[in-house]
C-alpha cells in the first residue's frame, strides 16, 4: 500500500515550527511498515529548511520516505500531466482524523491485520483494552 503520513502532531508532538518529542513507537511502526513493503510518503505542510530538518529528523532514525509531499520521488509540474496536490494514496496517517490519532500500535494492527478502526475497537472493548490515545485541546499546546 502506499500510505501518506503527516510529520507534527503524528510522528512528533505539534511544537511547530520546531520538532516535538517522538510520539511513541511512531519511527519504530514507521519502520515495520516500509520493511513490510509498504511505500511511505511524508505529507505535511512544512517546506523549505523546516521540511529538511523533519526529512533528516526521520531519516536519523531510520525512516526513510519512499516520497515526500508528492506521489513518487521523480514527480514535478513538467513531467506529470495529472499533477495534484492530492496525493495518490491508500491509507492516510494524521493528528487530524476524525476521531483523533489512534495509538501507533493500532495504526499498525488495522494496516497489517486489514481490519477497520471500528473492527478493532470493538475487539479492544470486548477484552478490555484501550486503543485510544488521548489528545491534548489546541489551548493545551
Amino acid at each position: 500500500m502506499i500510505i501518506a503520513v503527516d510529520f507534527d502532531g503524528t510522528i512528533v508532538t505539534h511544537e511547530y515550527p520546531k520538532i516535538g518529542k517522538e510520539i511513541p513507537f511512531a519511527t519504530q511502526t514507521l519502520k515495520m511498515l516500509a520493511k513490510d513493503g509498504h511505500r511511505l510518503i511524508l505529507w505535511t505542510v512544512r517546506e523549505g529548511r523546516l521540511l529538511e530538518e523533519a526529512v533528516k529528523w526521520c531519516n536519523e532514525r531510520g525512516v526513510d520516505f519512499y516520497a515526500v509531499n508528492k506521489d513518487y520521488p521523480e514527480e514535478e509540474l513538467d513531467n506529470n500531466n495529472h499533477y495534484s496536490r492530492k496525493l495518490k494514496a491508500d491509507i492516510w496517517i494524521d493528528d487530524r482524523n476524525v476521531g483523533g490519532l489512534p495509538d501507533w500500535g493500532t495504526i499498525y494492527r488495522i494496516i497489517s491485520e486489514k481490519r477497520t478502526y471500528e473492527e478493532i475497537l470493538c475487539t479492544d472493548m470486548e477484552t478490555g483494552v484501550s486503543s485510544v490515545r488521548s489528545k491534548r485541546k489546541w489551548w493545551q499546546f
